[in-house]
């Protein structure tokens, strides 16, 4: 483990194996680096890569005001660390935040690799609630973290509530989540407009210019389809692919398709 300095004075947690063109990880939201040990340790023969603690969670520090283009910064630190450029691997909410990056970075970051980034761009899913992030965000600062992590389980992700009864009951992972629930708000700040039920801002990212790719997992929920597709029609550069037998929790459960098509895609 070592550290790399954001631009705000931050100090950012890393670890790097492998050896190779570098690739950072981006994980989602109340994950840590070690979700990301089995990918990291299939791209370690052809990659050098790079998993970290997103701000705020671990060992990473967090330095007020929260705003999402921090992390941006981060990814920043840990690229100028790294040799000065840097392909990005993001899941879920981290795809929403590697595809920010590679739009503001520019030659930083050759290429982007997105799995299942959560758009909801039509009635396949019903869209955020407006209020979450700010009920989320209210519950943590009266410290009442669980909910704070069973409201984002259900309303977000859409788990049925004896489901998220039971991960409240028997996951280890639920003391990890209500330790850092209140990274929510840098998830729901790089999502922020994309959660609607209406069209992609795609303007946002009008400025990306590197070889891009999404993919959805064959089992995966309809709306993760929709969305991902949308960003692939929308913005020059992307493609879309599905993985036969995928699913959302695939890059951490069980990445060896995912870290196939990494390889294929930026190193043919």
């Amino acid at each position: 483990m070592t550290t790399a300095t954001s631009a705000d004075g931050t100090e950012i947690e890393f670890w790097r194996s492998g050896d190779g063109p570098v690739i950072v990880l981006v994980d989602a939201a109340l994950s840590m680096h070690t979700e990301s040990s089995k990918l990291a340790a299939l791209l370690a023969p052809r990659f050098a890569v790079i998993t970290y603690d997103r701000r705020g969670r671990g060992g990473s520090g967090e330095t007020p005001p929260a705003d999402p283009a921090r992390e941006v910064e981060d990814i920043e630190a840990l690229i100028d660390a790294n040799g000065g450029t840097a392909f990005l691997f993001g899941s879920s909410s981290g795809a929403a935040l590697a595809l920010e990056t590679a739009t503001r970075l520019g030659d930083q970051v050759p290429g982007v690799f997105l799995y299942e980034p959560p758009f909801i761009v039509d009635g396949s899913r019903p869209p955020l609630p407006a209020d979450l992030p700010a009920r989320i965000a209210d519950l943590v600062d009266r410290d009442r973290r669980s909910e704070a992590v069973t409201a984002f389980y259900r309303e977000a992700m859409g788990i049925p509530a004896p489901f998220v009864t039971a991960m409240r009951l028997f996951m280890p992972g639920w003391k990890q989540a209500k330790r850092i629930a209140h990274t929510l708000r840098y998830d729901f700040g790089v999502l922020a407009g994309t959660q609607t039920g209406e069209p992609l801002p795609v303007g946002r990212w009008s400025a990306l210019r590197v070889p891009s790719k999404v993919m959805v997992g064959s089992k995966s929920e309809p709306f993760f389809h929709s969305g991902a597709r949308a960003l692939a029609e929308a913005v020059p550069g992307v493609g879309y692919e599905s993985l036969e037998g995928g699913h959302h929790g695939s890059a951490v459960m069980s990445p060896a398709g995912i870290a196939a098509a990494i390889t294929a895609f930026f190193r043919p």
